[in-house]
């Protein structure tokens, strides 16, 4: 309990009439791992926390070691996303991990303060949406608009649409249905430079075919050393994580930039909006 108090998971206080008795109360970050929370996020916890992804930490010596893209592989002998395709245990708990993330992420999109990042597009594809909680909560909040949820075939299979929501299986390294806005949750961090860059290509062109000057929607980290020890904490041990599991990496505002630019775009804009997360608007 000591440590969870330091951590900030509960709060330690005075019980009983004269107040003589210790005892602990929940805090904002407690209640977000309650069963019933409608914004729990022990889904997230429960996929980065199963054994498939901690053990290939302990691999870390013999990643460094031979030409294996990460430590994941090492492990399993496959990446993730191969992992991922043909073992439904491990897929189901990562889409749910994601999906719990993705409501509070909707939460704050559609919210007052952000929802104009959705002013004037009358489409959106959510590229890597999942099962659609996200685009789910956006296409309930903006009614006129057309979303599309796209994935792998494997991720999609079985989901179905509604009003003006569908889900459509592909591969975004090949092509993205073409739409106003392209929305990517957390998905860039995973690819390395090269990666991105395709993916992005494969973007401007779904833009172009829409023909409505339309815009790149990034939802994910920009590193930076500024802010408190527990942000620049946090901000590290994610870029750790994608080491380990993926090809990724977390990117400061010049290295996210430099894709843009290499991908051919005009500009962009930042503004940070959950935690460590920021919202990057990119132009054509």
């Amino acid at each position: 309990m000591c440590i969870l108090v330091h951590s900030g998971f509960f709060r330690c206080q005075k019980l009983g009439e004269n107040n003589q008795e210790d005892g602990y109360s929940l805090t904002n970050a407690s209640h977000l791992f309650l069963k019933n929370e409608p914004m729990s996020v022990t889904p997230f916890m429960n996929i980065m926390l199963d054994p498939m992804l901690t053990k290939p930490w302990y691999r870390l010596a013999s990643w460094l070691q031979n030409d294996d893209v990460n430590a994941f592989y090492t492990q399993h002998g496959t990446t993730l996303w191969g992992c991922a395709g043909y073992d439904p245990r491990l897929n189901h708990l990562f889409n749910n991990g994601m999906a719990s993330d993705s409501q509070l992420v909707g939460k704050v999109l559609v919210d007052d303060k952000h929802r104009k990042v959705f002013e004037g597009l009358s489409s959106l594809v959510d590229i890597g949406g999942g099962t659609g909680t996200l685009a789910k909560a956006i296409a309930d909040a903006f009614p006129h608009l057309d979303c599309t949820v796209f994935d792998l075939p494997h991720v999609v299979a079985g989901l179905e649409g509604m009003k003006n929501l569908k889900f459509v299986g592909g591969d975004m390294f090949e092509t993205v249905p073409p739409a106003d806005a392209l929305l990517l949750k957390w998905i860039l961090h995973d690819w390395s430079d090269e990666e991105c860059v395709k993916m992005l290509n494969r973007c401007k062109e779904a833009i172009k075919k829409n023909g409505n000057g339309g815009k790149v929607i990034i939802i994910d980290m920009v590193r930076t050393n500024e802010g408190d020890e527990e942000s620049i904490e946090t901000q590290l041990f994610f870029d750790m994580l994608l080491m380990v599991l993926v090809t990724g990496m977390e990117r400061n505002e010049e290295e996210w930039a430099k894709l843009f630019f290499e991908a051919g775009f005009s500009g962009y804009k930042i503004f940070p909006i959950l935690g460590v997360r920021s919202l990057i608007e990119v132009y054509p």
